[in-house]
């Protein structure tokens, strides 16, 4: 370190021996201090005594500064008021809301196609350099911060909110659709609709709609708040990834402006999904029961119950409702896959694991390259799949990335990444094989499985076709519910936090607020005009998150800033430069017969020349907060903000 970092008049002490050194190389040449010789600096710098050095900041979360909660009035009432009028919109014209979003899909899929595409294969390379690059050894949170949940309760939890209601729909829905009409990237292959040889190429599609790419996007957005918010002690929130450039941000116009579309779409599109999860409950009671349970008072009774558990749940908090249902379901899924796989044609769907998975990986130009501006089948395929897909789940990222970040402190950029993008990614892929794959084969054997409505019985039948058809069933249908609780619980989680700048355990009212609008929502619309009013709210998502596609943009870029000004890094620079100068004035000096140890030398010759350490922007973030608070004001009511209930 240099004498711009030491106290006027203070006298350097001599170079300690090699065994007491205040450097250690470590694995790929990380220079870290020791703890016993990082601590001391920490509190003069704490006593302003002296300045810190900005390789020597450890980092700190929010939860350690002076950072306040305070309801934010702007955001929690403008959401509030858009959502009311959306519903009203719903209610009096349920056709036109289903026509207008329809139009506006159309047009965003037709010119901003390219767009969406761009921004998945961008965030993609962006995750795997952030995670396997040195800026992977940066750790959500200070130096010495820990996970708070186990590796298994952590990816039950990303799992759970990342997809949820969308397995048991999708799972055997989408690649019976997709085997029965082949997709036009498969166009030149010679296969025919509902053969063997589309089973592969069927399953390899829905791959890539729902088991790979979203989980990259949810992963950067995840990842973009966790480090603001763990590493720099900013805000939870989207905005306050912005905060080089928009100082303050979280109350800054353009701040609150994402804000409140970050609870927007966290709101209509956890609504619509739980619309849709509704009407898959209520099919599959109708299919066990054999009883017709079509009527608007059954979907009321199912959406007033399942809000007061994921009201209850979420009240209760991340540690204990959220992690509970989301490990309930974890091994309810794996019970489901297995029984299907053991009981179902195991040798198929064995067989179809390399088969869709080397299909879907050699097929990735070819699922790129279609495009609207193709042709009328084409055009009619991404809008109806990829292109809304990638949007759907861009629209998504807000209210699942803020999740991942709440649930992901402690962790290493690399663990994140690693775990966030392929675990949830590879549970997925077996899902979509296993259920798929099981559809398929039952069509082919000639069992029969018609696809009625949107889908919502496929599962059902499935099933049904199976050993054990009517317990099974039940079994997935409880999994239904959970989904509707954990995504429920979730998403009202994250709405109550961000409407209150972020704060870590949102005060009650705030939560049930926001659970009964989540519930009164998804009942209105289906209530309103069912599934007109479920595509149509659906197809607006589609259309809102063009914006956000352009607000991941600017947060890959501010984050990409922050990474390469993190300490971790510029303690890197530093190893390297001293290490090169080192070897060479070793060599120089002793020839064959030399170790490392630490020694003062000139300015010029020091491993930090050529860097500006002065830079009052490198440690201010960091020295400007109180980092002996243990606690944080909430705001609102004068009382401490626990990090989290017992």
């Amino acid at each position: 370190m240099s004498d711009r970092h030491e106290r006027p008049g203070e006298e350097r002490p001599p170079a300690p021996a090699f065994d007491d050194a205040t450097v250690i190389l470590r694995r790929n040449y990380q220079v870290w201090p020791p703890v016993s010789r990082l601590s001391s600096p920490l509190r003069k710098a704490a006593t302003g005594e002296r300045s810190i050095h900005p390789a020597l900041v450890p980092g700190i979360s929010v939860e350690d500064t002076d950072k306040k909660f305070p309801t934010n009035t702007v955001v929690f009432a403008v959401a509030l008021l858009v959502s009311l009028a959306v519903v009203a919109w719903a209610f009096i014209a349920p056709d036109n809301i289903n026509d207008v979003g329809t139009s506006m899909q159309a047009w965003v899929v037709q010119n901003l196609g390219w767009m969406f595409t761009a921004v998945v294969l961008g965030v993609t390379v962006f995750m795997l350099v952030v995670g396997y690059a040195p800026s992977g050894r940066i750790r959500l949170g200070a130096d010495d911060s820990e996970p708070e949940f186990s590796t298994l309760s952590w990816i039950s939890m990303l799992f759970a909110a990342g997809l949820g209601i969308g397995l048991i729909f999708y799972g055997p829905m989408e690649p019976l659709i997709h085997f029965q009409s082949v997709p036009p990237a498969f166009d030149g292959d010679g296969i025919a609709d509902a053969s063997m040889d589309a089973a592969g190429p069927a399953i390899a599609q829905a791959l890539l709609h729902q088991a790979s790419f979203p989980w990259v996007i949810y992963a950067f957005v995840g990842g973009a708040i966790a480090y603001a918010a763990y590493r720099r002690g900013r805000l939870p929130l989207i905005s306050s990834v912005f905060e080089p450039v928009f100082p303050n941000s979280p109350n800054h116009p353009v701040g609150k402006v994402i804000d409140i579309f970050a609870v927007l779409v966290t709101l209509f599109g956890t609504a619509t999904s739980l619309g849709i999860g509704a009407l898959q409950i209520q099919a599959g009671a109708s299919i066990i029961t054999g009883q017709d349970l079509s009527g608007n008072g059954v979907i009321v009774v199912i959406i007033s119950i399942l809000t007061a558990l994921f009201v209850w749940s979420a009240v209760a908090g991340v540690k204990t409702g959220i992690r509970i249902m989301s490990n309930m379901n974890m091994g309810l899924v794996v019970f489901l896959a297995l029984f299907v796989l053991v009981t179902g044609p195991t040798v198929f769907l064995l067989d179809l694991v390399p088969n869709s998975v080397l299909t879907f990986f050699g097929s990735i130009p070819d699922f790129f390259s279609v495009a609207a501006s193709q042709g009328e089948v084409e055009a009619e395929f991404v809008t109806a799949w990829t292109i809304l897909f990638w949007a759907w789940w861009i629209s998504w990222s807000p209210f699942v990335g803020v999740f991942f970040a709440k649930i992901s402190k402690g962790r290493t950029l690399r663990e994140f990444v690693t775990v966030t993008v392929f675990a949830p990614a590879a549970i997925s892929v077996g899902w979509y094989v296993v259920f798929g794959g099981t559809a398929i084969w039952q069509v082919l054997e000639g069992f029969g499985l018609p696809i009625q409505g949107a889908g919502e019985n496929v599962m059902f039948d499935l099933l049904g076709n199976l050993p054990w058809s009517v317990v099974m069933q039940v079994v997935a249908l409880l999994a239904v519910i959970i989904f509707f609780i954990t995504a429920g619980d979730s998403a009202t989680n994250v709405m109550g936090s961000m409407s209150q700048n972020g704060r870590p355990v949102p005060a009650n009212w705030a939560t049930v607020t926001w659970g009964v609008a989540l519930g009164l929502i998804a009942l209105a619309l289906l209530l309103a005009g069912g599934q007109n009013a479920l595509s149509g709210l659906q197809s607006i998502m589609v259309s809102m998150s063009v914006p956000f596609a352009i607000i991941i943009i600017g947060m890959a870029i501010v984050w990409a800033r922050d990474l390469i000004t993190d300490p971790l890094i510029i303690r890197r620079r530093y190893g390297w430069q001293a290490l090169r100068k080192g070897v060479a004035r070793g060599i120089d000096e002793h020839g064959d017969d030399f170790v490392f140890g630490a020694s003062k030398v000139s300015a010029e010759e020091g491993a930090g020349a050529e860097f500006d350490s002065e830079d009052e922007s490198l440690t201010d973030w960091y020295t400007s907060h109180k980092a002996d608070k243990d606690k944080v004001d909430d705001g609102d009511d004068g009382e401490e903000a626990p990090t989290e209930r017992p």
